[in-house]
């Protein structure tokens, strides 16, 4: 069994979300969110596809949802009720996705 996340603290999302290109703070919230815009379904539905496999390798998933060629995507650690290391290592896997 995995060790609880740790809630980061404000200066640490900062930090963190300077690295993070295009995810930012969801008011009211918090949580970080980015939305991902691809060529057409076909390309939403494989990132997707793959960010489930890695998210499910984490046993950390994100809250999304796909309309033809764009994904909404925010993440957040319901166990620390904030954000944790696992959102921000996830972020960064989404990222690092499109740039493959």
């Amino acid at each position: 069994m995995s060790p609880r996340p740790k809630k980061l603290s404000p200066d640490m999302i900062s930090q963190f979300l300077a690295d993070l290109d295009g995810w930012k703070r969801v008011e009211g919230r918090e949580a970080i969110a980015k939305t991902f815009i691809f060529k057409d379904f076909k390309e939403a539905f494989a990132w997707m596809t793959k960010v489930a496999r890695i998210a499910d390798e984490m046993d950390h998933h994100p809250e999304w949802s796909n309309v033809y060629k764009t994904v909404e995507v925010t993440l957040a650690t319901h166990d620390v009720d904030g954000l944790s290391e696992l959102d921000i290592r996830l972020a960064a896997r989404m990222n690092a996705l499109i740039e493959d």
